[in-house]
């Protein structure tokens, strides 16, 4: 069975639902982590690195 064969048996068995929301996710999951990291480096830096910065 070939690699192609297999993703669209894979394919035909999730319900669509499922794909949609974990297409999702998997945009949604790492911008989240993204933009809590930059929140956490605007208020946690020490001074000398936000100067390093601008």
């Amino acid at each position: 069975m070939s690699e192609d064969e297999m993703l669209e048996n894979l394919m035909g068995r999730l319900p669509e639902k499922l794909i949609m929301v974990c297409t999702v996710l998997a945009f949604l999951v790492p911008y989240a982590i993204y933009k809590v990291n930059q929140k956490l480096h605007k208020y946690g830096d020490p001074p000398w690195k936000k100067e390093e910065k601008e």
